[in-house]
C-alpha cells in the first residue's frame, strides 16, 4: 500500500479507527476546549472558538447582560470582555434575531446588540485553573446559580410589547461571591473571562436559550424573553448616554 514495506490485510485495516485531528497539547487553552468540551477552535494564536456549531453569541453591553442573567438557565455560559457581555444562545439564534426584534417592536430602534452566528468566531476565555493560578491574569468572582427561574413572569403577549417600567424585578441580580476564579495568562490570550464558565462533560445545547422554548414544555430558557430583556436595557443605556451629552452634541445626534 503506497510503497509500505509490509502489506496490510483487509481484515486488519477495518479494525484501525480513522485518525483524529491531533490536538496541540502545547496550548492548554485549546486542549481544554476541544478535549473537555468538544468545542471546535480556530487554528492560530490567540485561541478562538467557532460560533454556529454548538452555539451562537449575543454581544451586548455588560449592564444589559447583567439584567438578562435571570433569563438564562443555571448552566448557560456567559463571558465578559471589558464593558461587553457575551451570552451563549442556541445555534441558529443569530439568524432569528432580526425577525424576533421586529416581532417585539424593537426593529426600528438602533440597539447596541450584536448577534454572532455561523461563520463567526469568539475569543476563547482562559478556563479556570488553566495556565496556573499565579498567572498574570486577574480574578473574577464566581456567580451563583440562585437566580430567578426562567419564565417566572408568564408568557409574553403578541403584538404590542410595552417597555417595562423601572421595577425591582428588572434590577441587576445580586452577585454572590463564593470564591475567586483564577485566570492565569496563557500565551497571547486576550482579556475575555468566563462569568459563568461551561461545565466539562455537560452538553451545552440543553442549557442555551432557544426560540423553540416559547410555549414548550422543556427546560431550555426562552430566547424571546432574553432578547426582549436585553433590548429593553440596551435602549435604556442609549437614552441615558444621550441625556448625558452636552446640548449641542445631543442636537447633532437627532
Amino acid at each position: 500500500m503506497f510503497g509500505a514495506p509490509h502489506p496490510v490485510t483487509a481484515s486488519a485495516s477495518l479494525l484501525v479507527p480513522l485518525p483524529r485531528r491531533p490536538l496541540d497539547e502545547s496550548c492548554p487553552v485549546r486542549w481544554w476546549y476541544e478535549r473537555e468540551l468538544g468545542w471546535p477552535t480556530v487554528p492560530g494564536d490567540p485561541v478562538r472558538l467557532v460560533v454556529g456549531a454548538r452555539f451562537d453569541v449575543l454581544d451586548v453591553p455588560a449592564e444589559a447582560g447583567h439584567a438578562a442573567l435571570r433569563r438564562l438557565g443555571p448552566g448557560s455560559p456567559v463571558a465578559v470582555r471589558g464593558d461587553r457581555m457575551r451570552l451563549l444562545v442556541a445555534a441558529g439564534s443569530a439568524e432569528e434575531l432580526p425577525g424576533l426584534l421586529e416581532w417585539l417592536e424593537w426593529g426600528t430602534l438602533a440597539l447596541d446588540l450584536t448577534a454572532i452566528g455561523a461563520g463567526g468566531f469568539m475569543e476563547a476565555p482562559v478556563p479556570a485553573g488553566v495556565g496556573g493560578a499565579d498567572g498574570a491574569g486577574g480574578v473574577l468572582p464566581r456567580v451563583t446559580d440562585a437566580l430567578s427561574p426562567c419564565g417566572a413572569d408568564g408568557p409574553l403577549p403578541r403584538g404590542n410589547v410595552q417597555v417595562p417600567s423601572q421595577r425591582a424585578s428588572l434590577a441587576p441580580p445580586e452577585v454572590a461571591v463564593t470564591g475567586p476564579l483564577p485566570l492565569g495568562a496563557v500565551g497571547s490570550q486576550g482579556a475575555a473571562v468566563w462569568l459563568r464558565p461551561p461545565e466539562p462533560g455537560c452538553e451545552v445545547e440543553a442549557s442555551l436559550p432557544t426560540l423553540s422554548a416559547l410555549g414548550g414544555g422543556g427546560n431550555a430558557p426562552d430566547l424571546v424573553r432574553l432578547v426582549d430583556t436585553v433590548a429593553t436595557h440596551c435602549h435604556r443605556v442609549r437614552l441615558r448616554r444621550a441625556c448625558a451629552q452636552p446640548p449641542a452634541l445631543r442636537t447633532q445626534g437627532q
